[in-house]
């Protein structure tokens, strides 16, 4: 997930790369280069390497709960990345091939950022995290590892994750937390993008033939299970919602509902579904209680890590 060792020792992984760089002050990136690199200026995003650089320089660390928070956010991004990145040569077309491949680029950019951040709390690196924690150790919500399926499911699952996550990274750009916020912001404008990609395939699988529609309507019973989760609120949500650090989960709720329905009643399944109605799982991913579909997973994602400890391009 990170560059060469020696590279992340460094201050060259500041320098600028078109619009996603971040000005930092003496750093010589391109934008604007006084600005903050845990804020948004004009031309300007925050990257996973700026969040190392001001680790190392002692400019941010997160205490523990905020640690915590962005571990759920990044290990929800990590694992739809990897469950994605299966379509990649797999999807019904070639340019679903790149779509679905990008996404999944998109969440594992975030993936990055958040968990660089988080490891800050307890000394440890982005592929510290990714790599190197056993199944019970990982706090992503049950929906993001259920199985891909066929292509009607993965769009169901994409559908309903865009939604939260648009809400959520929403929310979550006006936070105290300058490096949460700056995070968020730059997630909601590619998220943005996986919402309406998400979106009209459902209404093309709805209102295609007989069959798509019979797997549309298939694919949302078997993800929906798994909504509820997303909103639930703890302790941990509850506190960081108090010092406006963190986004209450069940805060989320109405304004996901609204917007998926609208979408749902266009595409003329939701009395069809009557969601209201399938039952709920009984969550646990945040409390480390998972599928038994996250082992395999991470089995093939951390298998060369594990193999090669400390081996670096």
């Amino acid at each position: 997930m990170t560059a060469p060792e020696n590279a992340a020792e460094t201050d060259f992984a500041i320098e600028g790369h078109g619009d996603i760089s971040v000005g930092v002050s003496g750093a010589g990136a391109s934008g604007d280069g006084s600005a903050s690199a845990t804020r948004i200026t004009p031309g300007n995003a925050l990257r996973p390497e700026d969040i190392a650089l001001e680790i190392r320089r002692g400019q941010v660390k997160p205490n523990e709960d905020i640690g915590e928070y962005a571990l759920r956010l990044g290990d929800d991004a990590l694992i739809l990345a990897q469950r994605l990145g299966h379509w990649i040569s797999r999807a019904p077309e070639l340019e679903e091939d790149v779509a679905l491949g990008n996404i999944a680029l998109d969440q594992l950019g975030h993936a990055r950022s958040f968990l660089t951040y988080a490891g800050a709390a307890w000394g440890k690196s982005e592929d510290d995290l990714a790599y190197f924690r056993r199944e019970h150790e990982f706090r992503s919500a049950h929906l993001f590892e259920q199985p891909n399926g066929d292509f009607a499911v993965t769009i169901a699952r994409q559908f309903i994750v865009s939604h939260y996550q648009f809400e959520l990274y929403k929310r979550l750009s006006g936070s105290a937390d300058e490096t949460l916020a700056a995070i968020a912001a730059k997630a909601l404008k590619e998220v943005d993008y996986h919402r309406d990609h998400s979106a009209q395939w459902v209404l093309r699988l709805a209102g295609g033939t007989e069959e798509s529609r019979r797997r549309m309507v298939r694919a949302f019973k078997l993800v929906w299970p798994y909504v509820d989760e997303l909103f639930e609120d703890d302790s941990l949500t509850e506190r960081l919602a108090e010092s406006n650090t963190g986004v209450l989960p069940s805060s989320l709720r109405a304004e996901f509902d609204q917007l998926t329905g609208e979408i749902l009643a266009e595409a003329g399944l939701e009395q069809e579904l009557n969601l209201a109605g399938i039952p709920q799982s009984l969550g646990g991913g945040r409390r480390g209680k998972h599928s038994e579909h996250l082992g395999y997973l991470l089995a093939e994602m951390q298998v060369l890590a594990r193999e090669h400890p400390g081996a670096s391009w």
